[in-house]
């Protein structure tokens, strides 16, 4: 808006100066015309302004109205030219300020006006100055000399007029660009919303419904009014949940932005297996290797890949029991498989972006990703990240790929 008002501005100033400089060539023009009027015409001294102003002051509509000033210069050169008498030493049927006066208009009109317009205020031109300042030793070279003169002027009007007309489109399009950066700021925004919504809050909410349908199985002497609290909690769990969910169909969008805090690093995996401990999840794990020795990038993709196969588990199979074998080599290794279930468990939400999301992650740091049922009726993922992959990518575009 600064940027507009400034154009704004710069242009005003611009116009006054060009007025105010058409201005004075105007009234320079006429002081040239009107005291010179009586060496080249025959004319009353009464009617010496009002001529020399027919020479002069056309000028004054170069920026309102090209076309009419050229119309009336034209007009009152050819008016002057056949009806007034030019003294004897005088070859010239116009002054040289009025032939001035319409070379200045026609580039005017060639920088202003349409096309036809242009081409018949240049023919008109070259036949009233190529008839009118002929002589009998040099017809020839006056009628051909003149649209020539004529069309050089013409030419570098539309030159000129193309120059500015390209320049404004380039101002238009850094406009538009603006505004469009503005739009995919508010886009990317809304995606980073959305990516942490979905890998924070949808977690930690699927561990509290896992907590709720679980909690009757795990506590002894649970009376029929706790299993009907516990089934309240899990509904309104999931109710959020499917809330939850619909606003990430919102907020989802093409749209990458940097993040502003801290990603999560392969040695905060540890934690995500304690939560969900905690949260009743019969889990076991198993680390091999330093997950200090993880780059960013991959441990960035393996946090977010065992956050969400650990909320499947918990979703799908609520009763089972996980086992998770987490290797540290050349190559990440993360194997994350859960038995088979009697209950069959209710649905949490309507459906995220899972296991496409993970295996996003996986190929987004040059990795590969499985998952699918296992004989025994569990399902397993297994995920096999480099851990110094031969392109090192940013921990930023990691987390992007997968959504």
């Amino acid at each position: 808006m600064k940027q507009q008002s400034r154009a704004r501005v710069r242009q005003m100033s611009a116009q006054m100066w060009f007025d105010f400089s058409t201005v004075v060539v105007a009234l320079i023009f006429f002081t040239v015309a009107w005291p010179t009027l009586h060496i080249t015409h025959a004319v009353p001294p009464a009617v010496q302004p009002f001529m020399a102003a027919l020479a002069a002051f056309p000028v004054l509509l170069v920026r309102i109205n090209p076309a009419l000033g050229w119309a009336i210069s034209a007009g009152s050169g050819m008016l002057i030219a056949l009806a007034i008498p030019h003294q004897p030493n005088n070859d010239m049927p116009m002054q040289v300020v009025h032939i001035l006066s319409l070379f200045v208009l026609l580039f005017a009109v060639a920088v202003r006006t349409t096309v036809p317009i242009i081409g018949v205020a240049w023919v008109a031109t070259s036949l009233l100055l190529g008839t009118t300042m002929s002589n009998e030793g040099g017809v020839a070279s006056s009628v051909w000399g003149w649209p020539i003169a004529l069309g050089a002027v013409v030419l570098f009007g539309l030159l000129v007029r193309w120059l500015v007309q390209s320049r404004k489109q380039l101002v238009r399009q850094e406009e538009e660009n603006e505004v469009e950066r503005a739009r995919r700021v508010i886009l990317e925004e809304k995606a980073r919303i959305a990516r942490d919504l979905h890998d924070v809050v949808a977690h930690h909410m699927s561990l509290v419904v896992v907590q709720a349908q679980t909690a009757p199985y795990r506590v002894e002497g649970v009376t029929p009014a706790a299993r009907a609290e516990f089934e309240s909690i899990g509904a309104t769990a999931r109710e959020a949940l499917n809330e939850i969910r619909g606003m990430l169909g919102v907020l989802r969008s093409d749209g990458q932005a940097p993040e502003h805090t801290p990603q999560p690093k392969a040695i905060d995996v540890p934690s995500l297996f304690e939560g969900a401990l905690r949260a009743g999840v019969r889990i076991a794990w198993t680390i091999d290797g330093q997950l200090e020795s993880v780059p960013d990038g991959a441990g960035l993709a393996l946090y977010r890949i065992t956050q969400e196969s650990l909320s499947n588990a918990s979703r799908h199979a609520p009763e089972a029991p996980v086992q998770v074998h987490l290797r540290v080599g050349p190559l990440v290794e993360l194997i994350v498989g859960n038995g088979p279930t009697a209950t069959v468990a209710r649905p949490v939400g309507n459906g995220g972006h899972g296991i496409a999301g993970m295996q996003a992650r996986a190929l987004a740091v040059g990795g590969d990703l499985t998952a699918g049922p296992r004989p025994d009726g569990g399902f397993e993922v297994h995920a096999r990240i480099p851990r110094n992959p031969a392109t090192t990518l940013d921990p930023v575009l990691v987390e992007q790929a997968a959504n």
